[in-house]
């Protein structure tokens, strides 16, 4: 378990902080990220900042180590996170494509997108997304 987490603001980082918590056009994740660290630079528990910000233990836990090991900067910026869902693959997307152009093989007049991700063995939301682009 975790606790008395101190770390000393410099006077250079405590002017950065309270200029995003006093600017107007900053957003507010930042000034909730500036206040967590100015209230634990001033010596407030972590429940009393749970209950200043309206954040989780975990969230101002996370936002004081991340200042602890990234400064000021390692506030203003998220993390990157993976990509999502994998672009499909171009010969994938020309096999759907040529055999949208033939008649299907059993006895229909058009393909359907279920038909169609079964012959090709695909979902059938990348069919739609297929037919759609």
């Amino acid at each position: 378990m975790r606790t008395g987490v101190t770390f000393e603001v410099s006077a250079a980082d405590r002017v950065r902080l309270n200029a995003i918590v006093s600017a107007g056009s900053s957003p507010q994740k930042h000034v909730w990220r500036a206040k967590i660290i100015l209230m634990t630079d001033e010596g407030l528990g972590t429940v009393a900042i749970m209950e200043a910000t309206a954040k989780s233990k975990t969230c101002v836990w996370r936002w004081q180590e991340r200042f602890m090991t990234e400064g000021v900067d390692g506030l203003l910026r998220d993390k990157s996170r993976p990509p999502g869902i994998a672009p499909l693959e171009v010969d994938l997307v020309d096999r759907v494509v040529a055999l949208t152009q033939e008649p299907p093989t059993q006895e229909a007049t058009h393909w359907t997108v279920r038909a169609m991700a079964k012959a090709v063995g695909i979902a059938a939301s990348s069919v739609v997304k297929i037919w759609h682009e």
